[in-house]
């Protein structure tokens, strides 16, 4: 137990990871790009099938986090290079500066004071907060940070922080690890739905990403849990959800990314519930929700307001009356032309790593994380295959065990 597990990634696989080491007895570093951790399934509103929040679930990893002096963590922080082998890895790491220390209490008076915006990135583009901003209401660590890019060194902050808490002139630092094995939970982000030139995202305002819904129905995101039309801020009552948005295409991503349409599936049920009148349309190609999730499907299914169309959508128009999708309808023999509020875009799940510099580790054709890495280097969820939350937590488990088993080795 001389050596350390480090785990890049601090989403659920990541969490997972390093807190099922953490409590064997093991020395773990988590290291988050982001300033909070959590991942992903912090911007979540609800899980499938269960539709519970993710917050409970992930406030008990935290607190796991939080009294395990066996974990370090670093924030704002990303890899620059692995070399080495099992037992025995350098690695280098960047941490950028926060510009706010640990004295902050998050009272929020620089934010009051800050006089420039930032695009919210928490909540997927839909707002903005100001450049000094608390990443969302229960990050961790519970501290603001400050938007380089953003800041315009003014001082308002400084001047109105009265705990000490603000340095505008912190540094980025280099920090170099010497770990017996390490953890790659990478992630992944939503594909690009610009790039779909027919599906009418960044075209029309009322075309939005599965995850900017996901925000869109969350309490504490821009509309406090309100589902409404970005263009005119009034409640959708027709709703259509796109499957395949870039997914199964050789020209975007050409695999099935797994949960897309368990996660149409959910918000569905956003839609339903948050605005009882409404109907939605769900364009497929094939609805794959195996095993446990077959009954989610069904239920979801019988609501007499919710309209299964297989086809896939070939453009999607507006004019006065709305967004007219049009699609083939393979079942009726039919073209299906349907007008509505909003369209959301089930866009898949595209890996992280290809968008990072180089460490040296192997992946596939897609970006994802290539199974035979060197000995002592393990990858958990997302990073390596698109998969539920569920599964991610079961991969990271048991890539946990084979890290402690390289430091063992080592």
């Amino acid at each position: 137990m001389t050596k350390d597990i480090l785990v890049i990634g601090a989403g659920i696989s990541g969490i997972t990871a390093a807190v099922e080491a953490a409590e064997t007895g093991y020395s773990v570093i988590l290291v988050e790009k982001n300033p909070y951790l959590g991942g992903r399934v912090v911007q979540m509103n609800r899980y499938f099938p269960k539709l519970c929040p993710p917050y409970c679930g992930m406030e008990i990893n935290l607190k796991r986090i939080r009294t395990n002096n066996k974990i370090r963590h670093y924030t704002l922080s990303e890899v620059q290079g692995i070399t080495g082998n099992e037992g025995n890895y350098e690695v280098t790491i960047k941490v950028n500066p926060r510009f706010v220390n640990e004295k902050c209490t998050a009272c929020g008076e620089c934010s009051l004071v800050c006089p420039s915006e930032r695009r919210d990135e928490f909540n997927l583009g839909i707002g903005t907060t100001k450049a000094a901003y608390l990443p969302h209401e229960m990050a961790f660590p519970y501290r603001y940070a400050i938007d380089a890019a953003a800041c315009s060194k003014c001082g308002a902050c400084v001047d109105a922080c009265k705990y000490g808490a603000i340095n505008l002139q912190m540094q980025p630092e280099t920090i170099k690890l010497n770990v017996a094995s390490i953890v790659m939970a990478t992630g992944w982000q939503p594909y690009d739905a610009g790039k779909i030139d027919n599906l009418g995202f960044g075209k029309y305002k009322d075309v939005i990403t599965n995850m900017m819904m996901e925000r869109l129905a969350a309490p504490n995101g821009q509309t406090q849990g309100k589902i409404l039309c970005p263009s005119d801020q009034k409640e959708p009552k027709k709703v259509a959800f796109v499957q395949c948005a870039g997914s199964r295409d050789e020209n975007h991503l050409p695999y099935c990314s797994a949960v897309c349409c368990l996660a149409s599936l959910k918000q569905i049920t956003y839609v339903r519930e948050n605005i009882p009148d409404s109907e939605v349309y769900m364009f497929y190609i094939d609805v794959r929700t195996p095993g446990k999730y077959e009954e989610f499907y069904t239920r979801v299914k019988g609501d007499d307001k919710v309209h299964f169309i297989k086809g896939k959508v070939a453009d999607v128009q507006q004019d006065g009356n709305g967004l007219t999708v049009v699609a083939e309808d393979i079942l009726s023999g039919n073209k299906a032309r349907v007008t509505v509020d909003m369209v959301v875009l089930a866009c898949g799940m595209q890996p992280t790593l290809k968008d990072s510099p180089s460490v040296g580790i192997k992946t596939d054709e897609n970006g994802f994380i290539d199974h035979n890495q060197n000995k002592g280097i393990y990858a958990a969820g997302v990073s390596r295959k698109p998969q539920d939350v569920s599964s991610s937590v079961q991969d990271a488990t048991g890539c946990s065990l084979k890290a402690i088993q390289s430091v063992v080795r080592g």
